[in-house]
């Protein structure tokens, strides 16, 4: 049975899912959903065509489901679809989609969000991400699973950030970011592989010396990247993880990357 506190708004229609905790002073749209389980500590907004996967935890001040930050949005009925087991902490803010994309922002399971992070509108977000507070995204960006996004760090809206990226604190990201990658400083750039996050993925010694060997062909090998990249393909089938960030380069045609300090992938 769902426990929800007096104070709290609830407009007809929202759907509250068994077992759900809504707290003080707590505003619920008439389109929302809320899952199984979840817990709203207290003076959370969630509006718009929103849902909420099952055990969520969502503390004060978050606004969840609100209208995109674009000035072409006319309240056309597009949605925000946020997966189950997130934690979302203070002042997070997530927007619903546009009919310019695919009128959907998603957000996968198990993420955790911290304060004043942001979501901007058709993003579509992995799961197991991280946040740091005030960690931003702007509109339509891709973020792949198991990507971690370091405090006060901004990606340019339609980047990709492909799977395991770490993004370290303060950086603005311009361009898209190859899987396993890490990122630093003011104008993001590489500075190798999250090398940290691939050892908790249970990547073996063997298999790191093999994808940091094709990092250092593939960026700091001689000719023109693109003939470097296509140099390179046929390692794809040496590791997974070689072919994921290949695929992703090709997958990307002509979208800008971001590359090491000093243009070694030119």
């Amino acid at each position: 049975m769902s426990k929800i506190d007096p104070t709290a708004r609830i407009e007809d229609g929202a759907v509250i899912g068994e077992g759900a905790e809504i707290g003080p002073f707590c505003v619920i749209g008439a389109h929302v959903v809320v899952g199984p389980n979840c817990r709203l500590i207290s003076h959370v907004s969630i509006t718009g065509h929103t849902t909420i996967g099952a055990n969520c935890t969502i503390y004060p001040f978050a606004a969840l489901g609100g209208p995109p930050q674009d000035l072409g949005y006319r309240n056309e009925p597009t949605r925000l679809e946020i997966g189950e087991s997130c934690t979302i902490r203070e002042s997070v803010t997530m927007s619903v989609g546009t009919p310019k994309d695919v009128g959907v922002t998603r957000v996968g399971a198990r993420g955790f969000f911290m304060s004043y992070s942001h979501v901007g509108h058709d993003c579509q977000v992995g799961n197991d991400v991280i946040f740091a507070n005030s960690a931003t995204l702007g509109g339509h960006c891709k973020i792949g699973d198991f990507v971690y996004i370091g405090g006060l760090s901004a990606v340019h809206q339609f980047a990709r950030i492909g799977t395991q990226a770490m993004i370290g604190g303060l950086t603005g990201i311009r361009g898209d970011v190859i899987p396993y990658a890490f990122v630093n400083g003011q104008h993001g750039h590489l500075e190798g592989l999250n090398v940290v996050g691939m050892k908790r993925r249970k990547f073996t010694r063997a298999r790191l010396a093999t994808v940091r060997s094709f990092y250092q062909k593939l960026f700091y090998g001689p000719g023109l990247f693109a003939e470097r990249v296509n140099q390179l393909q046929s390692l794809g089938d040496d590791d997974p993880a070689i072919a994921e960030i290949l695929a992703f380069i090709r997958d990307g045609g002509n979208r800008p990357l971001c590359l090491p300090e000093g243009g070694a992938s030119k």
